[in-house]
């Protein structure tokens, strides 16, 4: 049977936590499942539970939020003029009744003495000095090194020192910088109803001096640097374990660590604890015990509750003087002693000393271990353990050392919860969570359970919440989540929505899943992620769509439609139309065919069609020199008119010449800057200079040939040598023509040949006469003119000058003749008159 029902315990439990339950019928657990709900007067809903819950109406960013615990959560854009204005900052009044609300609550039945901050006077001043110049310091010490105890300690004389006090924060658990953040905002502002969005959150808490400190810091490398950056008026003092994220190197942070007590010290805390002087066996005992734990401050808390419970043994056992003789008069009685823990004992002493303790506070501690350590509210303790005296077991259990402060609430000390599943107390973790889920399901949807509240609990529920099972996680998650956005603990929110989901998918519950989804989608809204939130709505209006729920349809399209709306809003404004050239990415792979730039194209003549003979030519891009020293014809041209470009790159420009194969050459596309236009036109300059300087260049050198005359040495003259002397009056007189015979016959096709009957043409007074060109490049026979009296006439070959000649004409050669070559230049005419040469 649940402990829940039937319990007188869990009815006054409750009243003593604000639940306000009207009899221990309401209190079971059957009654908070889910259901459709009815719209109440003055605008408050039906619950589910059966309670009344009123709907709670929110301002986030530019959005009006409203939490309707039955429908879903309603979204708008928040009307204009209805905005508010920067809140003021909290009072002194204020600021002290929020410094209580975050401290652990009071305990019935607390009898522990108070533990004495011993060997930190040093730290402690060290830290005050650091705090009062501005400067952040993070203290690292092991768990249960008495961290808690020093910043206590550093709040109470640091009080004066900022202009908005000390603020004290709790990390634990908290793994982004913008929930300590939003922690710090609601600490110094006066905040109803609001939550901000990002950028107010960062100007608002910029404005913020204070002297922050942050237990239980989780926070490490960049997310710590944001966390300092958005506050730079703010001096931190951060405790942390040793195993927590280093900070990094550019966040100037003080480092202050925080290591065990010594002997002396150890032997007085368990003096002070114990209420009496140790003995010598006991000395002895606390210096091994002080070796085995480092010297750290909760193993001794712990070893004083053990010789605590020792004394109350041995006291109980002792014979008592007064006691009536009778029938024990003649047994001797032996003196009782209980023996010392083992050093092993002390060192892990959870098990020994939950032996030790009660029944309630032994079922206590089975369900924060199902709980993964968190211990519910002392007030919850009696409808979940089912003891009316349960709420003292806290009390008992903080004696010994098995629980330990984490900001508003407990859990178990560092060990702790390894140390008793071992011992067995884990074994029924799934029935204690499913109970606590089904409680907490009960209490978060009753409409007397404030929103703050439900907000402390946080943790404990969402313990429940991640062990219990499909159906009650669903049902907690549910009446959980609406309290939870209401009370702008939003990471709970999320957490919680995250889990029903899953829950709701796995139990095949549509309706819900829907809701979830919807409300992620809302969330995800709120905080500006306008991705995640399409996803959620979307899936929400499919899962609402299929179960034909009209209204959840509706409120997941006014809320798709914000989100467009948004998305719209925030798409960038395509830029001007750029008149430069934009930037280029690097050259493209030359592909099989030849690629010709535009530029090229524009400065470059038509290449003509070549043979495969053709050879390519390419011209370097002129470079403009560093420092020229001696000027140019074309000097303050270009200088004037574009200003040097350092280093330009080369570019490849074809001449009147192609590829062979007939392919124009490629041209490379410059790889420099091309983001000017300047640049541009300077190297279309460039490349049409560069063009019609070559030209110019090869023209005067194709003229020039004509006009230069061949060497005189028949070796490496261009004509080649047929035997015959071609000099007048000192060749052989036997080389001249017999009597009788004809010279050398004129072609009859050739036009510029004398036609028989015809005079030869004279040449000039003044000038030499020379062979003469035919239109298809051969050089035309004549008949010889008669010598000259006293000269030999000159011989003429009648074959045609080779095809490899260089120039068109040829100066007869005045060298003495030679042996013919015997190369393939050499005619037949030439071969024939060899013998008449000799003759």
């Amino acid at each position: 049977m649940d402990r829940t029902q039937g319990q007188p315990g869990a009815d006054s439990g409750l009243r003593a936590a604000g639940a306000g339950s009207s009899g221990t019928g309401s209190a079971g657990p059957g009654s908070a499942g889910p259901g459709s709900g009815s719209t109440g007067p003055g605008g408050a809903v039906a619950a589910p539970t059966g309670g009344v819950t009123r709907v709670v109406t929110l301002t986030t960013g530019d959005f009006t939020l409203t939490v309707n615990p039955v429908d879903g959560s309603e979204i708008e854009p928040l009307r204009p003029g209805t905005g508010t204005a920067r809140p003021a900052k909290r009072g002194p009044a204020s600021r002290a009744a929020w410094e209580a609300a975050g401290r652990p609550p009071a305990l019935p039945g607390s009898t522990a003495p108070a533990r004495p901050l011993l060997q930190r006077e040093e730290e402690r001043e060290r830290l005050e000095r650091l705090l009062g110049r501005g400067r952040s310091v993070r203290l690292t010490g092991p768990a249960g090194s008495g961290r808690s105890a020093l910043l206590d300690s550093v709040a109470a004389v640091c009080a004066g020192l900022a202009p908005d006090g000390v603020v004290r924060l709790s990390g634990y658990g908290r793994q982004q910088p913008q929930e300590l953040l939003y922690a710090l905002h609601a600490a110094v502002y006066e905040t109803t109803g609001e939550r901000p969005d990002r950028t107010e959150l960062l100007a608002r808490v910029r404005d913020i001096g204070a002297i922050v400190l942050v237990d239980d810091l989780e926070l490490g490398g960049a997310a710590l640097d944001e966390l300092l950056r958005a506050t730079p008026e703010c001096a931190y003092l951060l405790a942390a374990t040793p195993d927590t994220t280093a900070p990094s190197e550019h966040s100037h942070l003080e480092e202050v660590f925080l290591g065990g007590l010594g002997r002396a010290e150890c032997v007085r805390l368990l003096e002070d604890l114990t209420g009496r002087p140790l003995t010598e066996e006991e000395t002895a005992w606390a210096g091994d015990l002080r070796f085995a734990s480092e010297g750290l401050p909760l193993r001794f808390v712990q070893a004083a509750a053990l010789l605590r419970r020792r004394d109350e043994l041995n006291h109980r056992d002792a014979p008592d003087d007064e006691d009536e003789p009778g029938v024990f008069e003649g047994r001797p009685r032996e003196a009782a002693h209980v023996p010392l823990p083992t050093l092993a004992e002390g060192a892990a002493p959870a098990e020994l000393l939950a032996s030790r303790v009660s029944e309630s506070a032994r079922a206590a501690l089975r369900i924060a271990c199902a709980l993964g350590g968190e211990m519910p509210h002392h007030a919850h303790l009696p409808a979940l353990v089912g003891d009316t005296h349960a709420d003292a077991a806290v009390a008992e259990l903080l004696d010994c050392g098995l629980l330990t402060p984490v900001g508003p609430r407990y859990r178990l000390s560092c060990g702790v919860a390894r140390q008793l599943e071992e011992a067995g107390y884990g074994d029924s973790a799934d029935e204690e969570a499913r109970t606590a889920a089904r409680h907490y399901a009960w209490w978060t949807g009753h409409a007397s359970v404030t929103p703050e509240r439900v907000a402390a609990e946080a943790d404990a529920v969402l313990a429940a919440l991640a062990g219990a099972d499909v159906v009650a996680a669903v049902m907690l998650a549910r009446t959980a989540a609406p309290a939870l956005a209401a009370s702008l603990h939003w990471e709970a929110w999320e957490r919680a929505l995250r889990s029903g989901a899953e829950a709701a998918r796995k139990a095949g519950e549509v309706a819900e899943q829907a809701y979830f989804h919807h409300e992620l989608g809302v969330l995800a809204l709120c905080e500006g992620r306008l991705e995640r939130s399409r996803a959620e709505l979307e899936a929400s209006i499919g899962l609402r769509g299929a179960l034909a729920d009209k209204r959840g349809t509706v409120a997941g399209r006014r809320a798709l439609a914000l989100v467009t709306d948004r998305e719209a809003a925030e798409v960038e404004v395509s830029p001007p139309l750029r008149l430069e050239a934009p930037v280029a990415a690097a050259a493209p792979p030359v592909a099989a065919g030849p690629v010709i730039h535009p530029l090229a194209r524009s400065v470059a003549p038509p290449v003509p069609p070549a043979g495969p003979d053709a050879v390519t030519q390419v011209v370097p891009a002129i470079r403009r020199p560093a420092a020229p020293t001696t000027p140019s014809a074309f000097s303050g041209v270009f200088e004037d008119a574009f200003p040097p470009i350092p280093k330009p790159e080369p570019v490849t420009v074809p001449v009147p010449g192609v590829a062979r194969g007939g392919a124009p050459a490629p041209v490379r596309p410059s790889a420099g800057e091309p983001g000017s236009r300047r640049r541009t036109a300077f190297l279309a300059a460039a490349g049409a200079l560069s063009v019609a300087v070559i030209g110019t260049v090869v023209g005067l050198a194709v003229s020039g040939s004509d006009a230069r005359t061949t060497p005189t040495d028949p070796a490496v003259s261009s004509t080649p040598d047929t035997g015959l002397s071609t000099d007048t009056g000192t060749g052989d007189p036997a080389a001249a023509p017999e009597p009788g015979t004809a010279g050398p016959t004129a072609d009859p096709s050739d036009p510029a040949a004398p036609r028989p009957g015809e005079p030869a043409a004279e040449p000039l007074p003044g000038t030499t006469p020379g062979p003469r060109t035919t239109s298809k490049g051969r050089t035309p026979t004549h008949k010889a003119s008669p010598p000259a009296p006293g000269t030999t006439a000159p011989a003429t070959s009648s074959a045609p000058p080779p095809a490899t000649s260089s120039s068109p004409q040829t100066t007869p050669s005045t060298a003495p003749p030679t042996d013919p070559p015997t190369g393939p230049g050499t005619s037949g005419s030439a071969s024939e008159s060899a013998p008449s040469s000799t003759q």
